[in-house]
């Protein structure tokens, strides 16, 4: 049975594919390329505030469009893996580049200037989490005003709008606002868990998926001019003639270190001390089933 895999809008898979890395280990597989990042169309609407409240943790709930594998901001893939709505691999994670954006004629300049701005986030999504964490250090408790505006290229239109005054975006979309003159007022990277979440994923072939991405990582690492065009894929079609692509970072990163026991608890521990999940207090302890 072959591996259906969702992609997350970064090179690897790309230029695994293109190096013939997949087939080179052995490995059957497909590709599951839907919605905003893993949330459909449907999913993406607005309550009577104007927020978007289904986001990258509702959608493994709803079973990710029947991909085996895909991936999450590890909160979310975390907390996922928790609820017995997949298994989190163990042996690698990425790190995506992530920041709040303003507008260049905001006059935020500081963090401390973001104090009582509405921030454009994905609910109970990367983008969240990662605001929070960037800025409990920087903001009275009651200073930090988040808004939830979709996934992220949902999240892009509000802030290329001027309909958020900041946003958070990573990856391809922060680099589509930069592009545009949108400025970094802090950064916030975050790390991000692959989720085995179908029924037809053996363990050797989400090994031997890994093992193509690492040979595709190291190309990039090497020569990362020769695959930034894969990026075109991931930027919304209504920006591609207005982005270059060679300018654009490289995007997430995958990291081939372990997701240990240590690091699981601790995410659940500081999730939970934020009151991040309705419910999360009354969630499964850690056992070996949450981990692949």
């Amino acid at each position: 049975m072959a591996l259906k895999i969702m992609p997350h809008g970064r090179l690897q898979e790309w230029v695994a594919e293109e190096k013939g890395y997949f087939a080179a280990e052995g490995l059957e597989y497909s590709f599951v390329i839907t919605g905003d990042y893993g949330v459909g169309a449907g999913a993406v609407r607005r309550d009577d505030g104007g927020e978007i409240k289904t986001g990258a943790f509702e959608t493994f709930g709803a079973g990710r469009d029947g991909a085996d594998v895909s991936c999450a901001c590890h909160w979310a893939t975390n907390t996922a893996a928790r609820e017995r709505s997949g298994q989190l691999v163990t042996t690698a994670y990425s790190v995506a580049p992530c920041a709040i954006v303003v507008p260049p004629e905001s006059p935020a300049r500081r963090p401390e200037d973001l104090a009582g701005v509405p921030i454009g986030v994905g609910y109970h999504s990367g983008s969240h989490f990662a605001a929070v964490q960037a800025l409990e250090d920087v903001l009275a408790p009651g200073d930090m005003k988040l808004t939830f505006q979709g996934p992220p290229n949902e999240r892009l239109d509000t802030l290329l709008e001027r309909r958020v005054p900041a946003a958070v975006v990573w990856g391809v979309p922060l680099y589509i606002a930069e592009a545009f003159g949108f400025r970094k007022v802090i950064d916030a990277t975050f790390m991000i868990g692959f989720l085995v979440s179908g029924t037809g994923a053996s363990k050797a072939d989400v090994d031997k998926y890994l093992a193509a991405l690492r040979r595709a990582q190291m190309d990039i690492d090497i020569h990362p001019e020769q695959y930034k065009h894969y990026h075109l894929r991931s930027v919304p079609e209504k920006y591609r003639d207005q982005v270059d692509v060679r300018a654009f970072g490289t995007g997430e990163r995958i990291v081939f270190l372990p997701y240990t026991r240590e690091v699981f608890a601790e995410t659940q521990q500081w999730i939970e001390s934020h009151e991040l999940f309705d419910g999360a207090s009354a969630l499964l302890g850690y056992d070996e089933a949450a981990l692949a």
